[in-house]
């Protein structure tokens, strides 16, 4: 049987067959990206200021926060439902109108947390243990490999946030040229592939490998395998950076990417960028986004700032209690486990979890 002609769906996916679902769109399906963001009401924001107080009276540093220590009565139910949008429905949620431009900068960081906590667990995003990253150039070098480009003005190619099930944006402020913020489909790739070249999609089912720049958790080597397709337990996750296959040649021990593999990532690239599959925008102060690193691809265009327009956003990964099983190659991914809500970050020994207020 040809299983590429057949039709799967989460949950029940048989291999190298085109999956339909709600994660599985276009670019067509959302002519109009307003119509489907959580526009927060002046009550929304009322509540959540005094959430924010409540919670930098508490005494409590805000990474050991919890839902006792607020409440948002009319806020928490459509954040949560934003949260299974981005896990069990098209993958992504956009929310817009966070008050940041009025904030402090702790007032910004506890508004953050609060949203994030109706998503999942924090996660540590780098060596330093970072549970809120700082997205904002600071002057590291884009040229130089083992650079981490989320730290610099260049832009960033297709690809997701493996070490954490979902991946969330909180605008603080944005460039003044560029830096436009762009997803798709992973699903919707996937779907493509098995159209348009079939025998690339077993080779992104096969063994790529993954560098760990210069955060090797200790007794780990400094690269891992784990493929690009990820059929398991009825499910399809896709894992995808380009750059870091490239890097891992750099390691003896790796095999050397063959041409297909360089077919596949030309054709990956091409499809996750086209405007069929893929979504852009310039995110705004006080626009979040969040978005499942299993189902949804991001990028992030190269930008310009200026004395008085410079892009700074703040960045989550979290770790929900209840989202998909993951194959066991995911653990060298995701911190040593595969287990929801335990799994995910970057946990390097010595570095204690911790909430920057700045870029570092």
């Amino acid at each position: 049987m040809d299983t590429k002609l057949l039709i799967s769906r989460q949950g029940s996916v048989v291999p190298y067959t085109t999956i339909e679902g709600p994660d599985a769109w276009t670019a067509s399906d959302f002519p109009v990206l307003e119509d489907h963001m959580l526009h927060l009401t002046p009550d929304h924001v009322a509540e959540l200021d005094a959430a924010v107080d409540a919670v930098l009276s508490s005494g409590k540093r805000l990474q050991d926060i919890d839902f006792a220590d607020f409440t948002l009565p009319t806020l928490s139910d459509p954040l949560l439902e934003a949260g299974q949008e981005a896990q069990f429905g098209r993958g992504w949620a956009l929310v817009r109108g966070v008050p940041v431009w009025r904030y402090s900068r702790q007032q910004q960081l506890a508004a953050y947390w609060i949203l994030g906590l109706h998503w999942g667990r924090a996660v540590p995003q780098n060596a330093k243990g970072h549970l809120i990253g700082h997205i904002k150039d600071i002057g590291h070098d884009p040229k130089n490999p083992l650079t981490r480009l989320y730290a610099t003005n260049a832009a960033q190619p297709w690809h997701n946030d493996g070490p954490a099930d979902l991946v969330s944006l909180l605008c603080l402020s944005d460039a003044e040229e560029g830096g436009d913020s762009g997803w798709s489909s992973s699903i919707s790739v996937h779907n493509e592939i098995l159209r348009r070249a079939p025998h690339l999609a077993a080779v992104l089912a096969g063994p790529w490998f993954f560098d760990r720049k210069t955060e090797v958790p200790e007794g780990k080597k400094p690269f891992f395998e784990i493929p690009v397709f990820n059929y398991h337990k009825g499910y399809l996750s896709v894992n995808y950076s380009d750059n870091y296959y490239h890097l891992s040649q750099r390691h003896a021990e790796v095999p050397k990417l063959t041409a297909e593999h360089h077919e596949a990532m030309r054709l990956f690239n091409e499809l996750a960028s086209g405007p069929e599959l893929s979504l852009r925008m310039v995110l705004r102060a006080g626009d979040v986004q969040l978005l499942s690193n299993h189902t949804c691809l991001h990028y992030r265009g190269a930008f310009r700032d200026s004395p008085a327009h410079t892009r700074h956003l703040l960045r989550l990964w979290l770790s929900p209690p209840n989202d998909r099983p993951l194959p066991e190659c995911y653990a060298e991914i995701m911190a040593g486990s595969v287990a929801p809500g335990k799994r995910g970050g970057i946990i390097i020994q010595g570095a204690a979890p911790n909430i920057p207020e700045e870029a570092e």
